[in-house]
Order: structure tokens, then C-alpha cells, then sequence
């Protein structure tokens, strides 16, 4: 089955893309839900993760204690990479327990802010970037969560930059308000059909 990647940086509206792909019939997996389902449901990671960080990292029901993992990574790229490295690869094979399940369509999407970062561009086949201005973007963002500008500008910063993305991705979507979105949705779609047949 093609696996067709979709990223952009924070404000990109990737997320808005992903919908049209998915009015079109398209499956799409969002990355960053199944991050927060799988530390909840994959054993292997939640082992890791305790192993890790210790016994406090989940309450007693099973859940991930939020708190304690946040002030053990916020402002510690060491621990932060820590955590990714045991969280990156469950994500991984729920995207390959997912897949299984979509027989019926003809390519499915894997929707993810980090798919380069996170080296999960790896498992795609093709690779989409939805691409807007910084300013853009960072207005798009303070709007969306009523953020400040230095809030937004920091989320940003964390990502690898849009013009390092660029050159990665085999096809850009422009969403600068130059070019309307769902026509370039559309193209694209209709070339990984074409790819399918």
C-alpha cells in the first residue's frame, strides 16, 4: 500500500489538508493522537517508560502521569530525547498495526508535525509539506490557541525549519493564501491514485 507522509511546521494547516484527504476518502493516521493513545495501551512502552523514569510516571489506574514526565523533559533536551526515543517507535508500530486494517483504500496518509524529526518519513513512500510564511504561521497559531508571539515563535523554533523541510518533501502544498489548498489537494490526489493503478 503507498503511504504518503504529511508534515509542515506549527500554523501550516497541515491538519486542515489532512480533512480534505480524509472528505476524499482517504484514510489518515494523526501521529500525535496516537502518541497520547499508545502511552496508554503499549505495553512495551509503558514498561520503558517506567524503566525510564521510574514507577511515578504512571498512577496506580494505568494512566500516564502528565505532571511528572513534563517537569522531568520541559527544558531538558537530554530527557526529552529520552522519552521520544521510547515514544517514536510505539507510534511506529501502531502505524503499521493501523495500516493493516485499510484493505479497502486505494493510499492512506500519515499526518505527523514531526515526521522528519522523528525519522517516521522513513516509512513513507512519498512525502507531502504544507508550507506558509513564518509570520503567517505564528499569526495563524496565536489566533488558534490565543498564545503570545513569543509562545508561538518558541513552538516553532523546536521544529526543523520549513526550508530544511522543503528540500526533504516531494511534493509542496502551498497554503500562503496565494494558491487555494483544495486544488492542490486534488492534483495531488489524483497522481497517487495514478500510482496505485
Amino acid at each position: 500500500m503507498l503511504k504518503i507522509g504529511l508534515t509542515g511546521n506549527i500554523g501550516s494547516g497541515k491538519t486542515t489538508v489532512a480533512k480534505v484527504f480524509e472528505v476524499l476518502g482517504i484514510p489518515v493516521f494523526y501521529a500525535d493522537a496516537a502518541a497520547k493513545s499508545v502511552v496508554a495501551s503499549d505495553a512495551e512502552l509503558i514498561d520503558g517508560v517506567k524503566r525510564t523514569f521510574g514507577s511515578e510516571a504512571y498512577f496506580a489506574d494505568a494512566t500516564l502521569n502528565r505532571k511528572y514526565i513534563a517537569d522531568i523533559v520541559f527544558n531538558n533536551a537530554d530527557e526529552l530525547a529520552r522519552l521520544n526515543a521510547l515514544v517514536h517507535p510505539a507510534v511506529f508500530r501502531a502505524f503499521d498495526e493501523w495500516t493493516l486494517y485499510q484493505t479497502k483504500a486505494p493510499y492512506v496518509i500519515k499526518e505527523a508535525a514531526i515526521l522528519f524529526e522523528s525519522g517516521s518519513y522513513k516509512m513513507c513512500d512519498q512525502i507531502i509539506l504544507v508550507a506558509a510564511p513564518l509570520d503567517q504561521r505564528l499569526r495563524r497559531v496565536i489566533q488558534r490557541d490565543g498564545i503570545s508571539m513569543e509562545e508561538a515563535a518558541g513552538r516553532d523554533a523546536r521544529q526543523m525549519n520549513e526550508e530544511e523541510k522543503s528540500k526533504l518533501a516531494d511534493h509542496i502544498i502551498n497554503n500562503n493564501g496565494s494558491r487555494l489548498v483544495i486544488p492542490q489537494v486534488l492534483a495531488l490526489h489524483q497522481q497517487f491514485l495514478a500510482v496505485k493503478a
